[in-house]
């Protein structure tokens, strides 16, 4: 793949819980915007230029490992928007070992503290955001997450472009709360 465009790093989900989250922002995202799946993203803006060291580091994070344990923690509210808060003390081991080998490289929103979650909507009015945000946290109860892998993205403004696929080798899925 020619390295002409931003990367973005993102989590892969299992089967159902993808299906579960993209089904979510389907109903809530405001359709005109929603080109890409639900999605857990690690970087949002690496350099082209890093595309082959990325996919080697990617390679090196999941070959052989078990998937990280992970869950939906809790809502995050947006005045705009709302997500969905992810706790997986191993995926941010692993993000801060990638963010520390592209430090030099790293733009502010990268380099900041990371701040895992799935965006489900975004952009919306505030009353229709608040709504949302009541309606979940009235019967929200943490669940865990199956991730499956780590994915590159090339960004050309619309859908993502898939660069790279590196799936873990063994599950890291606990069993539901």
């Amino acid at each position: 793949m020619p390295a002409s465009a931003p990367i973005i790093v993102t989590a892969l989900f299992g089967a159902a819980d993808a299906a579960w989250l993209d089904g979510l922002r389907r109903t809530h995202y405001p359709p005109e915007r929603n080109q890409v799946p639900a999605h857990l993203t690690l970087f949002q803006h690496l350099a082209p230029s890093l595309v082959e060291e990325l996919g080697r580091r990617l390679t090196a994070e999941t070959r052989g490992d078990q998937a990280p344990a992970a869950r939906i923690a809790g809502i995050i509210k947006f005045p705009e928007g709302t997500a969905l808060r992810v706790e997986s003390p191993q995926l941010e081991a692993i993000r801060d070992r990638l963010a520390d080998a592209f430090a030099p490289y790293l733009r502010p929103p990268d380099a900041a503290p990371w701040r895992p979650h799935v965006t489900i909507q975004n952009r919306v009015d505030r009353t229709v955001a608040k709504a949302l945000q009541v309606r979940m946290a009235a019967d929200f109860r943490p669940r865990p997450l199956e991730i499956i892998g780590l994915a590159s993205w090339a960004y050309r403004g619309g859908p993502w472009q898939p660069i790279g696929r590196h799936l873990f080798s063994r599950s890291g899925r606990s069993p539901r709360n």
